[in-house]
């Protein structure tokens, strides 16, 4: 089957870029394993007139609007290969199903990797975080964790303080230097040496973080931030890539274009700090970017 774009990913960015193309009449296929990244959050947080729904709601509102449009096809799957160039992709799907396709946008292929501490997993989108935006005035100005993994957890130090008294965990991870320490003093954030042995959940609410030498906190929240990793689809396609201190996204133009003609990217995969405000942003402008080539040409 011949259509003008397959979009891989139909969670927040996939599908507002998707939108963009249906209101243009063109042929688009949207290809989804079901897996959001946020998906273990119980609320989104931060985006306009959906601030405190669950994720899922939004995703569902989203999708329901979408389909609307004659010219989309959802497929629940997801993608085996990927080969050919502008105007003549060819997208396999693990179903057998197989689409070509003039433009493809990556809207999905983003894991987090989270530090091996007990407990951590567990707790992640429940009461363990990566974004104060988010998730950080829900914590009730009181005590609020940070879990070093390295020297990037100074920033979550640095910035918490404006949600709660905030205490940064070393975890054996780094040492602060002179400057950072001056710098931490100066937004009252506490500092605890020495590893953590685990986290657990608390009866009623928050966590309680044990250290290796016994030592025992209570936390409304902790924040930690995850090592991004790419879907190896991404790898196969070889995209210009761009590191950043989590780990390495597609490098994307202002327009949502990868080094790839024809291959547009937006999202998480193309944004190290990502939200469910600027993923749809993304994702709408890739969507208008890939409708002008489509016109004009790349």
């Amino acid at each position: 089957m011949s259509v003008d774009a397959v979009i891989i990913g139909g969670s927040y960015a996939g599908m507002a870029a998707g939108l963009q193309l249906a209101r243009a009449r063109r042929n688009v296929v949207v290809i989804d394993a079901g897996e959001p990244r946020n998906r273990f959050a119980a609320h989104s947080h931060g985006f306009l007139a959906q601030d405190g729904v669950p994720p899922g709601e939004i995703a569902a509102d989203a999708r329901s609007q979408l389909m609307e449009y004659p010219t989309v096809e959802w497929q629940t799957g997801r993608v085996e290969a990927l080969t050919g160039q502008a105007d003549n992709f060819l997208v396999v799907l693990n179903n057998g199903s197989t689409y070509q396709a003039r433009r493809i946008i990556l809207a999905a292929g983003v894991t987090d990797e989270l530090p091996n501490l007990p407990g951590l997993a567990g707790l992640w989108g429940k009461h363990v975080f990566h974004c104060p935006y988010c998730h950080g005035y829900e914590l009730g100005k009181v005590g609020i964790g940070v879990l070093a993994t390295s020297e990037l957890a100074i920033h979550h130090g640095l910035m918490l303080p404006d949600w709660g008294a905030t205490t940064l965990f070393l975890n054996d991870a780094f040492e602060p230097d002179s400057e950072q320490l001056t710098q931490l003093a100066a937004r009252d954030t506490h500092i605890e040496c020495g590893a953590v042995a685990r986290v657990a959940e608390q009866a009623g609410a928050g966590i309680e973080l044990v250290m290796a030498d016994g030592r025992i906190f209570s936390l409304a929240g902790l924040f930690v931030a995850p090592t991004l990793h790419l879907d190896p689809l991404v790898s196969q396609l070889a995209c210009e890539l761009e590191e950043t201190p989590m780990g390495r996204i597609i490098k994307t133009d202002a327009m949502q274009a990868t080094s790839i003609p024809g291959i547009f990217a937006c999202g998480d995969v193309a944004r190290a700090a990502g939200s469910v405000t600027f993923a749809v942003a993304d994702g709408a402008m890739a969507g208008l970017s890939t409708h002008r080539t489509l016109m004009f040409g790349l």
